[in-house]
């Protein structure tokens, strides 16, 4: 385990990090949210349908397991309290909009587009989001076990006292991505691309396969000396005290 304390760190101008060594780390951008004051409460009697458009609902407590609702389009949308299982939203397009305490597991996010979500306290384990594109996501607080992002492509994302537990990065690419006081448990980064991922702020950090690909990420000294021996092993180096 290698721990974080994001010492050397602190929030410079124009959006960056600075750095002990007086560099600088760009700052994920956030999402802004403006959710409608009076949305539209949806009715807990009907089903999620196919490429179907949400514009300006809220979705309070409703119970979606196993809804089928591929290429759906939510806009200005809030998601508080609701039950994902097993929901089918291949392709589907979260835009501007809030997920705050969901759980669920098996939920299916193939291919989809997240772009200005704020997703909060959630409980979700198996979330299926190969190929998925997000932009300008905030993850906050919550635990998600074994969340599948391979092949996915993430830019300006910030995850933030959350826990993640083996999440599979397997060929995905990353960009301008920084988690704070986050717990990062076995991550698979085989194939993945980075660049200015910064890993200081991470409260615990576990690392898992593909620790070569760190190439693109920003790490505390620290850190470093934590990574020291599995870098050696990666690269074949033995360490040994002199005679």
């Amino acid at each position: 385990m290698v721990s974080g304390t994001g010492s050397g760190t602190g929030r410079g101008q124009n959006g960056k990090r600075a750095t002990g060594s007086g560099g600088a780390v760009p700052e994920p951008r956030r999402p802004r949210l403006a959710l409608p004051r009076e949305p539209e409460v949806f009715d807990a009697s009907e089903s999620l349908a196919a490429e179907e458009d949400y514009d300006g609902f809220e979705f309070v407590s409703s119970d979606l397991s196993g809804a089928l609702a591929p290429g759906a389009t939510f806009l200005d949308c809030a998601l508080r309290g609701c039950v994902l299982d097993r929901a089918v939203l291949r392709g589907a397009r979260l835009l501007d909009s809030l997920l705050t305490e969901v759980r669920g597991v098996g939920v299916e996010l193939l291919d989809a587009e997240l772009r200005d979500v704020e997703i909060s306290d959630a409980r979700l384990g198996g979330v299926q989001c190969g190929g998925a594109r997000l932009t300008r996501v905030l993850v906050r607080g919550g635990k998600i076990d074994y969340l599948n992002l391979r092949q996915s492509r993430l830019v300006d994302v910030t995850f933030e006292g959350c826990v993640l537990v083996e999440p599979d990065f397997g060929g995905a690419t990353l960009e301008r991505v920084s988690f704070d006081d986050c717990e990062l448990r076995s991550p698979d980064l085989t194939g993945a691309t980075l660049r200015d991922v910064d890993l200081r702020g991470l409260s615990s950090f576990e690392p898992g396969r593909g620790i070569d690909r760190l190439a693109g990420a920003v790490i505390s000294p620290g850190q470093l000396v934590e990574l020291a021996p599995l870098l050696a092993a990666r690269l074949g180096v033995r360490v040994l005290p002199t005679a």
